[in-house]
């Protein structure tokens, strides 16, 4: 039923009678609840109303029945209406089509024919949306409540004048002093606020500078580790002092507590030091301390990247992951494992050759990934062809990594490298002569740096490894006098690597190779 009291519906008056189709129900509640809770301005209310609530509008009525089943008004709308001052009239295409809004319209006319009837257009244009009984008699006095006309503010202001019978322009003029009051008082708390914001930014931006100038050092100081130290130290080769260094490293990532809210920078470089010291347990033949440190490092690399797919940074960093689990899976002879990885990374590295600008790290690092492909399939005898495909490419990347920049002796050493597994794809092909070639290749650059550099420990390591299988290349080719020459000389030098490092198991198995040599 509608809000009229049903005690005593004759003694029940009310400001304005609300009539509208269930299709405008919500529009038509907030209308009433909007009207109810106005307040006139003061010097209008004694001619307005003589109801002592403070300047409200006083009761309104908004019928909430208007079954269709029904054959007439029900009792308590008629006297609802008996007792209304106004008739407010929400109108759209639905109100037209509604037989109940045009009976009430009716009825209030004709119950009080002198009385006003406001139209509040919400839907449709006029012709479509106000009721025949409205357009018939007297115009009634219309507010468009549409965005396209008054819009609200003004169409409801429209409305309360109309109810109070009140001169429109006092309404207005009250309101944009209150929309101004309510500007300005915003307007001042937004300003002691912003006062005390920038107060507090500023302490904060000093003690932030100050914090992000430590952590500036910091993060220099892990870069160094990463790059020049750990160079120095391969030199030298002493894996405990570059256990030593990455454990140092990693406690400066562990003093930082929570690592979900450190930049990416910062976790990659945590990465990369993951990488360093799973590196370090291989030496050691730790294969599972190495395998655990890489799949940690790759749960990181693959959360930035799935947040950065398109950056370069990220790509070669998961790269990185990706291409030390294939070895890790290649130490362990697990050829599938390891071969999805190496393809997985040479995937992420072809990205990179696409760009523009190519970095030197990424031209050696694509290097490094065909050739463990090539390597891979060389020992798990996949199709030989293939094999010297990977190897030829992994080559050139290093030959164009060297052109960069002659004189780098890691390009050097990389380039090295590919003649050896170079070497090995044309023999695995049948192809001789090509495989002797780049056998020689290889020797001839590790005789160089060698003797430009002959107290590097990382020189002597790739040295001796080389005369290591240049020996058994001469042996394979009844090159016998030659072969005892190379391995005498690499048995000397192995025995000087394991006294400065007794901790290296990679040379230790070196040593056992070559014995074996000797004997023969």
């Amino acid at each position: 039923m509608g809000d009229a009291e049903k005690s005593d519906p004759q003694a029940v008056h009310f400001r304005a009678f609300v009539s509208y189709s269930h299709a405008d129900a919500a529009i038509a509640q907030k209308l009433h609840r909007k009207i109810e809770t106005y307040r006139l301005p003061h010097h209008l209310r004694d001619r307005a109303t003589d109801d002592p609530d403070n300047g409200r509008m006083g009761r309104i009525f908004r019928d909430r029945e208007d079954l269709p089943a029904a054959e007439d008004l029900s009792e308590s709308v008629k006297q609802a209406l008996a007792g209304s001052q106004v008739l407010v009239v929400i109108c759209s295409p639905d109100a037209q089509a509604s037989i109940w809004v045009a009976r009430e319209i009716e009825l209030f006319r004709a119950l009080h024919p002198g009385r006003p009837v406001l139209a509040a257009l919400v839907r449709g244009e006029p012709e479509e949306a106000f009721p025949t009984a409205l357009r018939d008699g007297a115009e009634p006095l219309a507010a468009d409540l549409r965005k396209e006309g008054d819009g609200w503010r003004l169409g409801f202001l429209k409305i309360v004048a109309g109810i109070a019978g009140v001169p429109l322009d006092a309404l207005v003029q009250r309101d944009a002093t209150r929309r101004i009051r309510r500007v300005m008082a915003v307007t001042g708390g937004a300003l002691v606020a912003l006062l005390a914001m920038i107060g507090m930014t500023i302490f904060a931006l000093q003690s932030r500078n100050e914090a992000q100038h430590q952590q500036a050092e910091a993060e220099g100081l892990v870069e160094y580790m990463l790059t020049d130290l750990r160079s120095e130290l391969k030199g030298v080769g002493r894996l405990d002092v570059m256990t030593k260094v990455n454990e140092r490293a990693m406690d400066y990532y562990e003093e930082q507590g929570d690592l979900s809210g450190m930049p990416a920078e910062s976790l990659e470089r945590r990465a990369r030091i993951l990488h360093a010291m799973g590196e370090d347990d291989e030496k050691r033949k730790n294969f599972d301390l190495a395998s655990a440190k890489f799949n940690e490092a790759h749960r990181v690399t693959e959360a930035l990247l799935a947040r950065e797919p398109n950056n370069p940074n990220r790509i070669f960093a998961h790269a990185q992951s990706e291409n030390w689990l294939g070895l890790a899976a290649y130490w362990k002879k697990n050829y599938a494992e390891s071969k999805s990885r190496y393809v997985r990374n040479k995937n992420l590295v072809d990205q990179l050759m696409t760009r523009r600008k190519i970095k030197p790290e990424w031209l050696r690092h694509a290097g490094y990934s065909y050739g463990n492909l090539c390597a891979e399939n060389l020992a798990s005898g996949a199709e030989a062809k293939l094999s010297l495909d990977y190897c030829a490419t992994a080559y050139h990347h290093i030959i164009k990594l060297v052109e960069l920049d002659p004189q780098d002796k890691q390009a050097l050493s990389d380039l090295a490298n590919r003649h050896a597994w170079l070497s090995d794809a044309y023999f695995a092909n049948n192809m001789q002569e090509l495989g002797e070639h780049h056998r020689e290749m290889q020797v001839r650059i590790v005789e160089k740096a060698y003797h430009d550099d002959p107290k590097n420990t990382q020189v002597r390591d790739q040295w001796v490894r080389t005369q290591m299988v240049y020996a058994e290349f001469l042996l394979d080719h009844s090159r016998f006098e030659e072969a005892e020459k190379v391995a005498q000389s690499a048995s000397k030098m192995i025995e000087q690597l394991i006294r400065h490092d007794p901790q290296n198991l990679r040379w230790k198995l070196s040593r056992s190779r070559i014995q074996k040599l000797n004997t023969n």
